[in-house]
């Protein structure tokens, strides 16, 4: 799996948003200023050769859709980042998290019943 530009990773997900369609479909997602159709259209086909995205033809027109779904595109970039920034170690992000983010008692808390839950499976 290659990792997406910051262009790239913003069309998977309004794709991932709608599930498939036209790019004119995945261009209504976007923000205004919305980029262009021809950008649009060209990042599409970027991520087609990078076998993100499959396409089913209707004479000129294609219906694009994602080959890689948002979890296992989420798993392999947050294994990455752990494994890039943090040498591998679970604990050395949740220390950064915990130093840098400054996560309030609501949010700790949070996470602690995170981590009783699963720590009973």
């Amino acid at each position: 799996m290659k990792e997406l530009t910051k262009a790239e990773e913003k069309v998977m997900q309004m794709l991932w948003k709608i599930d498939r369609g036209f790019v004119k479909d995945i261009l209504v997602q976007f923000e205004d200023p919305k980029p262009s159709y021809t950008t649009v259209s060209t990042v599409i086909r970027i991520l087609e050769s990078k076998e993100y995205v499959g396409h089913k033809t209707y004479g000129n027109t294609h219906e694009y859709f994602p080959l890689v779904s948002k979890e296992t595109y989420t798993n392999y970039m947050t294994n990455n980042m752990l494994e890039n920034y943090f040498e591998g170690s679970p604990q050395r992000l949740v220390s950064f998290f915990l130093e840098n983010k400054k996560l309030d008692t609501h949010a700790l808390d949070d996470i602690l019943k995170i981590i009783a839950q699963n720590k009973n499976k």
